[in-house]
């Protein structure tokens, strides 16, 4: 069944656990179909249409589950916005998790054709991005995009059987309390680092929260997702600078969530490299 997910001022999400029909892609993301490159680029620009990339990944056993598309105030781009993808392969929906490929892209000149290693858990329905040490290629609008792409596709394939054993090197590694409170303050960090030298409006405390019971052990794998899914998802109570009560917003910014996403991932790998060291 597929949800719709829509926020003010943010973009559309739809999520599915079953394959997206191109009709259902079209009402949340009609950049990925849109009909010619943005009047702002140059001849030299290879328009290649994100649908005729997806097309030829179907044929190659790959599936979207999940689309997004950025909002714009100009309605002139919003044909050709930025949007992403998560798409699994055949082979590999399987377990409680689900290996995927983020693509993302635009017609705007504002990106360029991007796939990124993921998993997806079921448990809660929440998207996770790997680490600068997965796969992460970049393809320029130029030349022969599309079979560029699918080749893309299969390498980032390949790489996960990396992502799976950093994945079960972190479910064997059972963390202190201590740890799992350090664990949550960095995530704080890279969350609100940036807001002027504001306090967070949460703890780490509020970080750790479960949300259901199969998040209720300490391993760091489980302490990673508890972390993740509250700093991503929002919706927790704190208080801003001033002492008012406030909600945690979720992040829902294409760019800011694969960013914070991977930055999680990297520090939680780190942590089990110190461990193990």
């Amino acid at each position: 069944m597929a949800k719709l997910i829509t926020r003010f001022r943010n973009p559309q999400v739809l999520r599915a656990d079953e394959p997206l029909s191109d009709d259902q892609i079209r009402r949340v993301a009609p950049s990925i179909f849109a009909e010619a490159k943005h009047e702002s680029r140059s001849d030299r620009y290879a328009y290649i249409p994100t649908s005729t990339v997806l097309a030829k990944l179907r044929t190659e056993g790959f599936q979207p589950f999940m689309v997004c598309q950025t909002r714009v105030r100009d309605d002139a781009k919003r044909e050709h916005t930025r949007h992403m993808m998560r798409l699994r392969h055949a082979s590999q929906i399987t377990g409680t998790e689900a290996n995927e490929i983020l693509l993302l892209n635009s017609h705007d000149g504002t990106s360029s054709y991007q796939m990124i290693a993921g998993q997806f858990r079921f448990v809660c329905c929440n998207g996770l991005v790997c680490g600068d040490a997965m796969s992460d290629i970049r393809i320029p609008h130029k030349g022969d995009v599309v079979d560029r792409v699918i080749s893309g596709a299969f390498e980032v394939l390949d790489g996960f059987t990396r992502v799976v054993d950093e994945r079960d090197q972190m479910k064997a590694l059972t963390l202190s309390e201590d740890e799992q409170a350090a664990f949550a303050r960095a995530a704080l960090v890279l969350r609100y680092d940036a807001q002027d030298g504001k306090p967070a409006p949460i703890t780490e405390t509020d970080l750790l929260l479960t949300r259901r019971n199969e998040d209720r052990a300490s391993d760091l794998w489980t302490t990673f997702n508890r972390v993740q899914e509250n700093v991503i998802a929002g919706g927790l109570s704190g208080r801003n600078a001033t002492g008012k009560r406030t909600t945690t917003r979720p992040v829902t910014g294409i760019d800011q969530s694969v960013k914070l996403n991977r930055a999680l991932w990297v520090l939680a790998n780190e942590m089990a490299k110190l461990r193990k060291a």
